[in-house]
Formats: C-alpha cells, sequence, structure tokens
C-alpha cells in the first residue's frame, strides 16, 4: 500500500499537468472545503517516547548545532 506522503506526490504531479481553469477550479473547491482544521495526529507509543526523550534532551541541555552535526555525520561516513 503506498504511503500518504506517495499518494500525495502523485496527485501534485498530475495536477501539474492539468491546464483547464475550469477544473483545476473545482478541484480547488473540493479539496478546500474537505480539510479540517480538526484533524489530529495520532502517534505510536514509539513516536510518543521518542518525542518525550527529544524534551528531556532539550530541557537539560543536551544538544548540538548543525555544523556538529554535519561534522560527526561526515566522521562517521568516512568510516563506513
Amino acid at each position: 500500500m503506498a504511503t500518504i506522503d506517495h499518494i500525495r506526490n502523485g496527485i501534485i504531479d498530475k495536477l501539474l499537468t492539468i491546464s483547464n481553469k475550469n477544473y483545476l477550479s473545482a478541484l480547488f473547491k473540493l479539496v478546500e472545503n474537505s480539510t479540517s482544521e480538526n484533524d489530529t495526529v495520532k502517534l505510536t507509543a514509539e513516536q510518543t517516547l521518542m518525542l518525550q526523550l527529544s524534551d528531556r534532551d532539550i530541557k537539560s541541555g543536551k544538544l548540538i548545532n548543525q555544523s556538529q552535526l554535519d561534522k560527526s555525520d561526515l566522521k562517521w561516513l568516512k568510516e563506513l
């Protein structure tokens, strides 16, 4: 089964090929009326745990900046 991102990207690719203004306007109205501001994302237990661990890291100052992360990644890749 296709992932949501894969489906969404497929729809976007197809939309880019449509040039009929009336058709696009109708699609826009359909999408605009179907979106809900009350949509909530259901997280798995693992995702919730990862977010909690991230919060703990932030609160305890266990952070590195992007350039440090990039250097660490490059070092790790060279060791492969």
